[in-house]
């Protein structure tokens, strides 16, 4: 049984970092890509960052790039999200995604299992 969970959210004031991470199970993680969507509410699930089997291949959504950091330990099938100079527009619940391939990218039909999330919320 596939089992992301995320961690590592929590509530930081305007220009914190957090990191999130994501512990994955049940999957051969080093052959697939993982990706980091976010939803804030009222909101559709927008595509914050991907990151390629190996690491050589990084895509991020334009309002995070610079600021947001994708990354992964293959040996601890865990997947990170650094983010710095958070800002209010940044709130929101995030998730991790394993890919279909080992590529990544932003759209939502690129990944088969999600996990259930982690609250970021960033006070003004």
């Amino acid at each position: 049984q596939v089992q992301l969970v995320e961690s590592g959210g929590g509530l930081v004031q305007t220009g914190g970092s957090l990191r999130l991470s994501c512990a994955a199970s049940g999957l051969s993680f080093g052959a697939l890509a993982m990706g980091w969507f976010r939803q804030a509410p009222g909101k559709e699930r927008q595509f914050v960052a991907s990151v390629s089997r190996l690491g050589s291949y990084l895509y991020y959504e334009d309002s995070v790039k610079g600021r947001f950091s994708a990354s992964r330990d293959n040996a601890k099938n865990t997947a990170y999200l650094q983010m710095h100079s958070l800002k209010p527009e940044d709130t929101a619940v995030y998730y991790c995604a394993a890919g279909r391939d080992s590529y990544g990218g932003r759209r939502d039909e690129l990944y088969d299992h999600w996990g259930q999330g982690t609250q970021v919320t960033v006070s003004s």
